[in-house]
């Protein structure tokens, strides 16, 4: 066994994810091969021993490429989040994956304000060069992996099962779709792993994960969708939320992470804005000429007028109040940036707790989460 089929045999086995495989490699000085012969509870999905060669096998014959962090195309995004999937299945272009990206997500429960959003979006990122990530659920996802292909853009979908097990069936014939174009459909669950409450929120991880950013359009509270966006700020992703009206239950999401501090995107070049400092750092932001065109519906003719009419005022900031703690790690937290790890150290506090504070502080707009694990001063 190679260190490849380690990963790829321990992947079939549920309770063993990176983290647990860091582990016990540690034991086996670093060997996932000699982790994998001495573990003792050697049981797939379905209580049975991984036949992990029979599924490199069936993965050749069905042009599934089975990719691990071994590989050259595992995408480095990946890498810098809490549990990188041990294995990824992949039909299609696997290099989109690790392009810069976009991910768009929502309800299934969309409303038309929903869908036409997530659409505009999604094309307008396509045609500037944005790969977009979804989950190719129905309402917004697809919505979303439909605006990139209208947009002439790459779109990858991550699914909540495995390939062989796709779900939802109507979306079949866009996923497709999505793989002639240059996209890519992706999961990380074995062959005959159904889709069920627990493997949705384990996909969510990895959508957020491979993107750079994360908007979410309609998204009710603590729904599946409002879960992943506080995990993409754990994992140092920006978060941002297309506003929507007060009184729909499909908005409440978006809403509370707008007052949460998550920035608060009406078209395509707010997206872009958020996401440059991160991509280009030594980008500079061009000031607008003119007035930009919001892809959101507007609700009347009269309100949108007002919207683009009145002038722009720049509203005093309030002064964030800091808790004793919070003040403590944000002294230690460099504008040029620092590792998780070094805050910790400096502030002399629990690292569960030092996490925490930081994810306050970013919701507060004192801090931001960079790449590789790290924050800097704002």
């Amino acid at each position: 066994m190679t260190e490849r089929e380690a990963r790829i045999a321990f992947n079939m086995i549920p309770t063993v994810g990176a983290v647990t495989l860091a582990k016990l490699m540690r034991e086996t000085h670093g060997s996932a091969a000699a982790a994998y012969e001495f573990y003792p509870e050697k049981k797939d999905w379905e209580g049975k021993p991984p036949e992990w060669e029979r599924e490199i096998e069936r993965a050749a014959r069905q042009s599934v490429r089975i990719i691990t962090d071994l590989d050259a195309d595992y995408p480095p995004q990946l890498r810098e989040i809490a549990s990188p999937p041990l294995a990824l299945y992949v039909v299609g272009d696997a290099s989109v994956l690790s392009r810069p990206g976009v991910a768009i997500v929502g309800t299934r429960k969309a409303t038309a304000y929903g869908r036409e959003t997530a659409t505009s979006f999604a094309a307008g990122l396509a045609h500037a060069g944005w790969a977009v990530f979804s989950g190719l659920a129905t309402g917004i996802d697809a919505a979303a992996h439909e605006g990139a292909l209208a947009g002439g853009g790459a779109t990858a979908g991550v699914l909540g099962g495995a390939l062989d097990m796709f779900y939802p069936e109507a979306n079949r014939a866009l996923a497709r779709r999505m793989v002639e174009n240059g996209g890519c459909v992706a999961s990380e669950f074995p062959f005959g792993r159904r889709p069920d409450a627990q493997t949705f929120p384990q996909r969510n991880r990895i959508v957020s994960g491979l993107a750079r950013g994360v908007v979410a359009v309609e998204c009710p509270l603590h729904s599946g969708t409002f879960i992943t966006c506080l995990r993409a700020n754990e994992q140092g992703r920006a978060v941002m939320a297309v506003p929507g009206r007060i009184d729909w239950p499909s908005s409440a999401g978006c809403l509370h992470l707008i007052r949460e501090g998550a920035r608060m995107v009406t078209c395509v070049e707010d997206v872009i804005e958020e996401l440059t400092p991160i991509t280009e750092p030594g980008k500079r932001r061009v000031e607008r000429k003119a007035p930009r065109q919001s892809c959101v519906p507007a609700a009347k003719p009269d309100a949108r007028r007002i919207v683009h009419d009145a002038p722009r005022q720049t509203p005093a900031t309030p002064e964030v109040k800091l808790s004793l703690e919070e003040a403590l790690v944000l002294r230690n937290v460099p504008s040029a940036g620092a590792s998780v790890d070094a805050v910790t150290r400096a502030a002399q506090l629990p690292s569960s707790k030092v996490n925490a504070l930081l994810v306050a502080l970013r919701l507060k707009g004192r801090i931001r989460f960079l790449p590789g694990n790290r924050v800097c001063g704002v």
